[in-house]
């Protein structure tokens, strides 16, 4: 097994926003050819056209039925943050292919594709930051790398984020939304499940505050290790979160399973969660957390 999995390269930034052309093509009955790109979306939820500028001011959030758009981690941290307050940490961090796995196309080839679909190195970005003027340490996945899939990139930088929070004696607030265990990593991956929830077993250990944000999805190796360990574990509404997908567990039970039952509506109910918080709420909720435990 290869000592180190990751490497070191230049950090990137966010892309833009990138609206298919079939959206607005008909709007009012009216061909409309003519109407710049990226002004209107339609939600996936109720099917309503909405116009771009007016979802963002909501924080990506539609106006009509309250379904929760996915956001990559720049725009989460923008959210969460008070502005200017964030550094970022460990940008250099890239993922390397000491497996060399190929499947439909070598590891490697996937990954320089997805650093540029997502202009990032990985699927995590991490660093310090405020929210309402409490000292956080931040950790977000970013679904828009290989579905936020953990690899080891992913573990070592949560693991140093757990860390510093331990050593700085400031809350820990992680955003997870991931398909789970990047496979083209194998055992690589499935070690940073360990890795993690020992580093928080320290944090623990010391006193100190984690606060799990669940987004839409969170699956796999994630849920079933640091996701789930929160002091306080927040999901956004109607949020999918589970081990394996609902088609999956169907065909191994083979019993018929309640509706909705990897929402966060339902998980609600059944203790899994503690708290289910709309996007526009959840710098308040944090930080009234972080008050409460003396943070």
């Amino acid at each position: 097994m290869p000592e180190n999995p990751v490497t070191e390269a230049p950090a990137h930034g966010a892309p833009g926003v990138d609206i298919p052309r079939s959206w607005h093509d008909v709007i009012d009955g009216q061909d409309r050819s003519d109407v710049p790109q990226g002004l209107w979306s339609r939600c996936p939820s109720c099917e309503a056209m909405c116009f771009v500028r007016q979802v963002e001011q909501n924080d990506d959030v539609c106006p009509m039925c309250q379904h929760h758009f996915p956001i990559g981690a720049p725009r989460r941290i923008e959210q969460l943050v008070d502005p200017d307050s964030f550094e970022s940490l460990w940008d250099d961090l890239a993922p390397l292919d000491p497996l060399q796995f190929v499947d439909r196309k070598p590891y490697k080839d996937r990954l320089k594709a997805e650093q540029k679909k997502a202009d990032a190195r990985d699927a995590m970005i991490c660093g310090r930051g405020f929210i309402k003027g409490r000292g956080v340490i931040l950790a977000v996945m970013d679904h828009r790398f290989m579905m936020a899939s953990m690899g080891s990139v992913v573990g070592e930088k949560l693991t140093r984020a757990i860390e510093l929070a331990t050593d700085d004696d400031r809350p820990l607030v992680v955003v997870s939304a991931s398909g789970g265990a990047r496979m083209q990593e194998s055992a690589l991956s499935l070690a940073q499940m360990a890795k993690t929830s020992a580093a928080l077993a320290r944090l623990d250990d010391a006193g100190g505050l984690f606060i799990s944000v669940l987004t839409d999805p969170t699956y796999g190796g994630v849920t079933a290790s640091f996701a789930m360990l929160g002091d306080l574990i927040i999901a956004e509404p109607k949020a999918r979160i589970g081990f394996a997908g609902a088609r999956v567990i169907a065909n191994t039970v083979r019993q018929e399973l309640p509706e909705g039952f990897q929402r966060s509506e339902f998980l609600l109910e059944k203790g899994f969660v503690d708290r289910i918080t709309p996007r526009q709420e959840l710098r308040t909720e944090i930080s009234r957390f972080i008050d409460y435990a003396g943070k």
